[in-house]
């Protein structure tokens, strides 16, 4: 598995009063060193998530992936890693590889999320491939635990 390091994977908050491009800048240098593979492609897609949607089920990228909370609040979780939500204005990144993104769904129940994300993608790899509960059970003491209520 790759190793992250969760100070990093939280990135730049909302409120330290830099502008959002500084941000982004900054994610990208925290997220140092980073993992490409030889011959990645990249996609950036826009992500709008309705009041309350789960968003993607349980999956990998083949590559980094780096993300801007655009508006709203994303509920993030990585395998090794607290959940937490990162706020409109927040940054977020995944290392790829072996690790499990768990959620990046809507935090909100009352609001849309709209996000950015950039991700790298190994060649003959989905830009996105999505892990089977077989896989989720034998590696559950690899997640986290999990809020109470």
């Amino acid at each position: 598995m790759t190793h992250h390091n969760s100070a990093h994977a939280h990135g730049a908050g909302p409120d330290d009063g830099s502008p959002s491009w500084t941000k982004a800048a900054k994610l990208l240098q925290d997220a140092s060193p980073i993992v490409v593979p030889p011959g990645a492609s990249a996609m950036t897609i826009l992500v709008e998530w309705e009041p309350g949607d789960p968003g993607s089920p349980p999956h990998r990228h083949s590559g980094p992936a780096f993300g801007y909370v655009i508006e709203g609040a994303v509920r993030f979780e990585l395998e090794g890693e607290p959940e937490r939500v990162v706020e409109a204005g927040g940054t977020f990144w995944e290392p790829g590889g072996d690790v499990i993104h768990y959620q990046d769904g809507n935090a909100l129940t009352d609001a849309r999320t709209r996000f950015t994300v950039t991700m790298l993608c190994a060649p003959g790899k989905p830009m996105l491939e999505l892990v089977d509960e077989d896989e989720l059970e034998k590696r559950s003491h690899l997640r986290a635990p999990r809020p109470v209520g």
